[in-house]
């Protein structure tokens, strides 16, 4: 058993001046999490808001953008307060998942 965390973000979304996605990445790896991703959306919305697109000028940032790691129960929870803290404003799906193949070693 492993546990999945999906982080729903927008291209806007910062921490320290820097885009939010990619210090969550940072840190996640530095954390030594087994594996994460980053997937830019060309198009979706968040919160009951208006969809955006990747071809409309006025997006302005609101593209979302998705973040998504495996690891065990306990590099999850280590990790999580800090991903609360960064991302405190926006919807994180936390849920246990079968391994089909490989190993989170």
């Amino acid at each position: 058993m492993a546990v999945q965390v999906t982080m729903y973000l927008t291209e806007r979304d910062s921490w320290h001046h820097h885009p939010l996605h990619l210090e969550i990445l940072k840190y996640l790896r530095e954390e030594n999490v087994f594996g994460a991703v980053v997937f830019h959306a060309v198009a979706g919305f968040l919160g009951r808001g208006r969809v955006h697109t990747a071809h409309l000028v006025e997006a302005g940032g609101e593209l979302p953008v998705v973040v998504i790691f495996v690891d065990a129960e306990e590099h999850v929870s280590r990790v999580m307060p800090k991903l609360k803290e960064m991302a405190a404003h926006r919807l994180i799906v936390r849920e246990n998942v079968v391994l089909e193949q490989g190993s989170l070693e």
